[in-house]
């Protein structure tokens, strides 16, 4: 497997990384890496802003803020992707499968999150789908002691902008994650778009998924087969479409 490392950085993100902008860029058994470490907070290993994007087996390890997926149609099959906060954030219409989403051990007083979506106009076909995939905690995180542990938050995600989408779909959630699921951007507006996002969940299984002490916002949603149906492959990024052509393999529905 051939790997990128990236140790320094600049701003606005201290990591900018490895970046991607040519439609149709494919990768497989490559490791984007970034080692700047949590204290270096926003640290950027891997953006992709190309149409048609597609990565197989691909490692993306960083804290804060690993895969930008800044824009267009992407898809990620039996990838590991490791941070901290908001570490698959972006305004892509993007869907993973079959991949380990693992969440890192953040700094003293830290929480973890892992998805943070910028949508903000209403009609844009943008978000994050996860199906098929592990939410796990990496041994940093979970070897810690019962007590430490509990004074860390996990969630599921957080809204970035106003219309954000996220869901996750058929994924096993391991028991770190906060029985809440998922939580609030900073914002002097009390709702600061809970009723306009629209955050799912069909179908998951493991010790974190229930969701009968899930948010009670207006946008959280225990989606219905006909809901969910909308984030997979074929409906989200019309990957038989194109998806096809780079020999990876995928699901396009459930």
């Amino acid at each position: 497997m051939e790997l990128i490392t990236i140790y320094s950085c600049l701003p606005p993100f201290p990591i900018l990384m490895s970046a991607v902008s040519g439609d149709g860029f494919l990768a497989s058994d490559i490791t984007f890496e970034n080692r700047v470490g949590p204290e270096k907070y926003q640290a950027v290993a891997l953006r992709i802003n190309a149409d048609f994007a597609a990565m197989y087996k691909c490692t993306i390890i960083g804290y804060q803020d690993t895969l930008y997926v800044h824009s267009f149609r992407q898809f990620y099959r039996e990838c590991d992707i490791y941070g901290t906060i908001d570490f698959i954030f972006g305004n892509a219409a993007v869907a993973f499968q079959a991949s380990n989403i693992v969440s890192r051990k953040p700094m003293p007083g830290q929480f973890t999150v892992i998805t943070a979506q910028s949508r903000d106009i209403l009609d844009k076909n943008t978000g994050i789908s996860i199906q098929n995939c592990s939410i796990v905690a990496a041994e940093d995180l979970y070897n810690m002691n019962n007590s430490a542990r509990s004074k860390i938050k996990s969630y599921l995600g957080r809204l970035w902008k106003v219309y954000a989408q996220m869901v996750y779909i058929e994924s096993y959630i391991d028991e770190f994650i906060d029985l809440a699921g998922w939580t609030e951007w900073p914002s002097s507006d009390p709702q600061g778009g809970l009723d306009s996002l629209y955050n799912g969940e069909y179908e998951n299984s493991g010790p974190g998924s229930g969701t009968e002490n899930r948010v009670s916002w207006a946008g959280y949603h225990v989606m219905d087969y006909y809901d969910a149906s909308n984030f997979t492959v074929s409906e989200f990024i019309t990957g038989a479409e194109w998806l096809d052509s780079t020999s990876f393999p995928y699901d396009d529905g459930f």
